[in-house]
This record gives C-alpha cells, sequence and structure tokens, in this order.
C-alpha cells in the first residue's frame, strides 16, 4: 500500500475549495513520506477540472466516468471511489467533512474493516510508525485529541472544511490524468432522487467571506440582523449567526457558524450579542481578529477576541457602523 487519495468534490464553477484545501493537507503528509499525491473526481465535470486539480497538488488525477455518477447518489459515488481505491491500494484516504464527505468516509472504513479519523483539523506523519496523527476536537470542542491508526490497513480521515489553507495554483505543475471506468452496477444505488432544491443567496458565501458579521441571542430577535446586514454589506462580508439564534428560527440555518454548522475563516468576525460557546467558538477560532459587542464583560467570547466593546449592541452598533461607513466612503 502506498500514496494517499484525495475524494474530490466538484461544482458549477469547477474545484470545490475543500478540494483544493485536501489537497494541500496531502501534500503536507506526503512532504515527509514521498507519497504521490493522487485525486478522484467523479462525474461530467471531471475533465474540466483535471488540471486545476494537478495545478492544487495532485501528482495524478482519476477522471471517474459513469452514467450512474451524473446525478449526486451516495451509494454510486461510494462504489466509484471504492473502485478507485482498489485499483490505487492508497495508505491513506481524505475526505473533506461536507455532507458528501462525511457519509462517505466512514461507510468506505467500515467496507474496509479499518478506523476512520472524524472532523480533523491537523495530520502529520509519525516519524517512527509511518501512520498518520490525526488532531480533532473532542467534548464539544474543549478539548483536542491526537488519534493515529493501528495496523497497516488503509487510513480514512474526515477533514474539517477551512482547517487547511490550499496552496497557490502553480499552472508549471505536470502530472497524469487517467480517465476510468468503475463498472458500476446500477444495483448498487439503493436510493432514488426525488428533486433537487436550489436555494439562492446574495453575495459572498459564508465560508469564504473575509468579513464576517455574527450575531448571537444576546440581540434578541430577528429584526436586529437588519442592522448586522447593514454593516456585512458595507464592509463586503457576510452575515453568520450562533446555533441558538438558528434554532429561534431568527434566521435560516445555512447562516450557522460552530461545531453543528460552518467553519469560517475570515480577517474579522464581528461578534454581536455573542457568549462565545465551546461550540460556537469551534467554527470561528481561525479567524484571524475577532471584534466582540457584548454587554456582559465576563463573556467567554472576550477570552478569543483582539478587541472587545462592553455595552448595549443596541447603544454600541448605529455610531459603529456609521463610523465603519465613513472610513470606507473616505
Amino acid at each position: 500500500m502506498g500514496g494517499i487519495l484525495v475524494f474530490g468534490e466538484i461544482g458549477q464553477n469547477g474545484l470545490q475549495s475543500i478540494t483544493s484545501e485536501l489537497l494541500a493537507a496531502a501534500r503536507g503528509l506526503s512532504a515527509g513520506s514521498g507519497d504521490e499525491v493522487t485525486v478522484a473526481l467523479l462525474g461530467s465535470g471531471a475533465d474540466a477540472a483535471s488540471q486545476d486539480a494537478i495545478a492544487r497538488g495532485a501528482d495524478k488525477v482519476y477522471s471517474v466516468q459513469d452514467p450512474l455518477l451524473e446525478d449526486p447518489q451516495a451509494d454510486a459515488q461510494l462504489g466509484a471511489f471504492e473502485a478507485v481505491c482498489i485499483e490505487v491500494k492508497p495508505s491513506v484516504a481524505l475526505f473533506g467533512r461536507t455532507p458528501v464527505g462525511r457519509d462517505l468516509g466512514p461507510r468506505l472504513a467500515f467496507r474496509h474493516g479499518v478506523g476512520v479519523a472524524q472532523d480533523c483539523i491537523e495530520m502529520t506523519t509519525d516519524s517512527a510508525t509511518g501512520r498518520v496523527v490525526a488532531t480533532r476536537p473532542v467534548y464539544g470542542g474543549n478539548a483536542l485529541a491526537k488519534v493515529t491508526f493501528p495496523g497497516d490497513g488503509m487510513q480514512v480521515l474526515v477533514v474539517r472544511p477551512k482547517a487547511v489553507e490550499p496552496l497557490g495554483a502553480d499552472s508549471s505543475r505536470t502530472g497524469e490524468v487517467v480517465t476510468f471506468n468503475p463498472g458500476l452496477d446500477p444495483s448498487i444505488v439503493r436510493a432514488r432522487l426525488v428533486q433537487t432544491v436550489r436555494q439562492e443567496s446574495e453575495g459572498v458565501r459564508l465560508e469564504d467571506a473575509v468579513v464576517v458579521v455574527g450575531g448571537g441571542r444576546g440581540i434578541g430577535g430577528a429584526e436586529a440582523f437588519e442592522m448586522l446586514h447593514e454593516l456585512a454589506r458595507i464592509l463586503g462580508g457576510a452575515v453568520g449567526a450562533s446555533r441558538a439564534v438558528c434554532d429561534a428560527g431568527w434566521i435560516d440555518h445555512s447562516y450557522q457558524v460552530g461545531l453543528t454548522g460552518k467553519t469560517i475563516t475570515p480577517d474579522i468576525y464581528i461578534t454581536v450579542g455573542i457568549s462565545g460557546a465551546s461550540q460556537h467558538m469551534a467554527g470561528c477560532a481561525a479567524s484571524k481578529n475577532i471584534v466582540a459587542i457584548n454587554r456582559d464583560a465576563d463573556a467567554n467570547i472576550f477570552k478569543a477576541a483582539s478587541f472587545g466593546v462592553v455595552g448595549d449592541w443596541k447603544n454600541v452598533m448605529p455610531s459603529f457602523i456609521e463610523t465603519v461607513r465613513e472610513l470606507v466612503n473616505s
């Protein structure tokens, strides 16, 4: 066994950001072992995205083509990726902690009779054993655990989005592209796609935003998010929220930041009325600067904040927004 195999995800505009992040993680692991980095791209967009995958760090790309892969069916995707695993015989398989990856990773591990490390935020190679050592949050993000894999079987890791900085695209890199037919049997698909619902959104994606303005239960209600949206528009950023706010129905769950929501890595994260519970901090801890506005001086958010204001957001935000508007327009 040898090599690192990445489960690549493709969107309408080519490689998803998680694929670039996984390729960067794979290159980091291969730096110590010299293992080849291979990525499997599934479906009709694979050929177009292959060269971009090589530029982002892949040594070899498997462009996996099968009629069953035209629709996003988990059973077909798992069968196709397993066929690539049989061909490549990797020592490490990397998935992103996305709706697809966190389903397929454990299922692949079960089929091969090996363990899986979920929600990894850091990966290194043990120089003595050559096995991967992964760091992952435990106890709701209150502690970090280091885990590794016994024996010599395949190591399956599911990596948290935004945990690894993607490499810049290097157009001078060269690699091999292999068109691969997994020969899937239609009987393996046990679920049927009934309907695809697309949710339209405006502005920058929360996961990609350089500036995020987040609201918590302390803002008191859904109406307050109008002010947060205004500040985000001025700064060219996005709006986020804590789980308590989303559970209360003040804003859609697609805005949720945290352990059970989205992971963000903005340059500036402005929090309004967010206490800083560990579950929320697990999704924003990699923010370069946190600006906290909270009337509770003992709120946990101030421990992680670069800048903080103790006060009622209703008194702080209007003047704060006007000052930001003047600075942006000057």
